[in-house]
């Protein structure tokens, strides 16, 4: 299995492609959906969150208050750290798990939807190509402030607190620009989504963890056989 990451801004359609990919069966895992479900009531995120920030980031449902939250740590870096602190260890964990459970149920590649996938680095060594979503600011702009009912300043701190579009299309393998029409955008997620499966890479990294698999393991038989450790039913 190898994995496809699919990032870029906010607001610029990271799920739009997504979702391409999910319909052709391709499993997707979605780190906002679990950076949602790690701040319900009474999870530890929410507990953590509550004590740094206090009940007024609470809605009186005890739900958290998105809106009150975003604004804070956007105008904020050093509260904007201190949430990161909090919720991407748990995140990452998350999202090492799901991997690790879809690995084993013979899936050639999988799709992680990272926004932040070049800001924490954390995963970059086990992704095999990164697709990034792209639109210009001002479309971008347009999109964050009729998506989340903000003013101009408040998007265009979101946007600022994040690595520039330019420098994120540099380092990624695919480019979709999402400046036109939905249909446009999906059909460049097609292109590549026919190129990931008729890749080979799936069946070189299950090579290679055989390989490795088998290395350990006589490795470990040979070390039990030179200390006279090994099992009598090892034994020829």
């Amino acid at each position: 299995m190898f994995i496809v990451a699919v990032t870029g801004g906010i607001a610029t359609g990271k799920s739009t492609i997504s979702k391409v990919f999910e319909r052709q069966g391709i499993p997707v895992i979605d780190a906002d959906k679990i950076a949602r479900e790690i701040v319900e009531p009474g999870q530890p995120c929410w507990r953590q969150i509550r004590e740094v920030f206090g009940d007024e980031v609470l809605l009186p449902s005890k739900e958290i208050n998105r809106a009150v939250l975003g604004k804070m740590i956007f105008e904020d870096k050093e509260l904007r750290r201190k949430l990161n602190k909090i919720t991407h260890p748990t995140i990452h964990r998350k999202i090492f798990w799901q991997v690790c459970k879809l690995l084993v149920t013979g899936h050639a590649w999988i799709v992680l939807d990272l926004p932040l996938l070049f800001e924490t680095g954390v995963l970059m060594d086990f992704i095999h190509k990164i697709v990034c979503v792209t639109c210009d600011s001002d479309k971008q702009l347009e999109r964050l402030i009729a998506r989340n009912e903000l003013s101009e300043s408040e998007a265009r701190h979101r946007v600022d607190s994040q690595m520039p579009l330019d420098k994120k299309c540099e380092k990624s393998h695919f480019v979709i620009d999402n400046n036109g029409s939905v249909e446009e955008a999906e059909s460049s997620a097609m292109s590549i989504y026919n190129l990931m499966r008729d890749s080979k890479q799936h069946w070189l990294n299950r090579i290679s963890f055989l390989g490795l698999f088998l290395i350990v393991g006589f490795t470990i038989y040979m070390l039990l056989k030179v200390f006279n450790r090994l099992p009598e039913s090892w034994q020829m």
